[in-house]
């Protein structure tokens, strides 16, 4: 462990889709990789046992996971070191029972340090990652708590993004280096491993919520000329494929392969493996940028329509091409400038080429940011 190596807390509830919890667990692990001391507070650890395979054991070096319930426990808290860092994820409100123990307010100072008035950790709310121009505008941004047991006291706004005004994006260290030394014999028997016997055909994946054009893309698929395998993840993809097609797997040119859940290793291995990927939500989309193959994003659909907007805005960010721009907002159930139709087009419209070319542009263009983990360590360690 290196002299400038900080003990965090961080705190994850889970809302739906697991996706918070994803993103708590890389930062957390790729904190620990640097050698950091984290601890992981979340109120439903049970996906990080395909997540993150031992995490709830401990068998990850540096990482501790923990329930939430012990932060509400006077008993519990007494035995717990100040850390040097609070993460609240994605605006989860950290209990005030902890906070009150912490900030000297319980009658039972922390056993260390020895005087509550010593435990000032850096304070951070990690937001959801965003392309919009209010990002930059917000980011690191300090916010005095005016109520409960932690008032006067305060925490900066962190968000993670696409520019340089931003907190950047996650990629822990040796990822660059572990995309590049995966061959085809490791793609090939990655796939093999999973139910696919790999010769040539095209390859895609599907994480996505139940997006409007599927049965057409679904369609389009099985009428090529030429073989191609759909690699359909566990949850929601899985469901709405078999909705619409029950639970066959070979429908003309188009062969289903159906995955359990996969760990965020595999998930990455599965990303590399694929000519296109359709991803969604936020950590995926992250990692089908580092993939460096062709993706199409299904953004978190919201009710007021504001996906619109935010997916317009990562368009933008990354210069997306014209056909790339118009398959995204397509598969999003939005119509184009010109009122375009809100299905998906002929197998041509998968363009590959030039999606992998506009992919491998954005990815560039991100690279030469520095990533979340190391801005993030940075930050907190000027605040403090």
């Amino acid at each position: 462990m290196d002299n400038g190596a900080m003990l965090w807390d961080v705190f994850c509830r889970v809302i739906d889709n697991f996706g918070d919890i994803g993103v708590c667990w890389r930062l957390c692990a790729d904190l620990a990789a640097r050698g950091h001391r984290m601890r992981l507070w979340t109120d439903d650890a049970s996906a990080l046992d395909w997540m993150a395979p031992g995490a709830r054991a401990g068998a990850w070096p540096g990482v501790q996971v923990q329930p939430w319930e012990l932060l509400h426990h006077p008993v519990a808290l007494r035995e717990l070191e100040c850390a040097a860092v609070w993460v609240e994820g994605f605006g989860c409100e950290i209990p005030e029972p902890f906070l009150a123990h912490f900030c000297g307010q319980d009658g039972a100072p922390p056993q260390a340090p020895s005087d509550a008035a010593e435990c000032q950790p850096a304070w951070v709310n990690l937001e959801y990652l965003s392309a919009e121009a209010y990002v930059e505008k917000s980011h690191a941004l300090a916010s005095p708590v005016a109520h409960g047991p932690a008032r006067g006291r305060g925490k900066y706004f962190y968000y993670p993004g696409f520019t340089p005004g931003t907190g950047g994006l996650l990629r822990e260290p040796g990822l660059l280096q572990d995309r590049a030394r995966f061959s085809d014999g490791h793609r090939r028997a990655f796939l093999l491993r999973h139910g696919l016997d790999w010769h040539g055909q095209v390859v895609l994946s599907l994480f996505c919520y139940e997006p409007p054009a599927l049965m057409r893309l679904l369609q389009n698929l099985r009428d090529w000329n030429r073989p191609v395998a759909l690699l359909v993840t566990d949850g929601r993809a899985r469901a709405a494929c078999t909705q619409l097609l029950g639970t066959g797997t070979q429908w003309g040119a188009l062969q289903l392969v159906y995955l359990p859940a996969v760990s965020q290793a595999d998930y990455d291995r599965l990303l590399w493996s694929c000519d296109l990927n359709f991803v969604r939500g936020e950590d995926s989309l992250v990692r089908a940028i580092w993939a460096d193959r062709a993706f199409v994003w299904q953004i978190y659909p919201q009710d007021d329509g504001a996906h619109a907007a935010k997916l317009e805005c990562f368009l933008g960010t990354v210069q997306a091409g014209a056909r790339w721009r118009e398959f995204h907002r397509l598969w999003n159930g939005l119509a184009g400038p010109e009122g375009a139709p809100q299905c998906a087009h002929a197998p041509s419209a998968l363009d590959l080429t030039n999606w992998q070319r506009d992919a491998s542009a954005a990815r560039a263009q991100l690279l030469q940011m520095d990533d979340l983990g190391s801005q993030l360590v940075q930050f907190v360690q000027n605040k403090r």
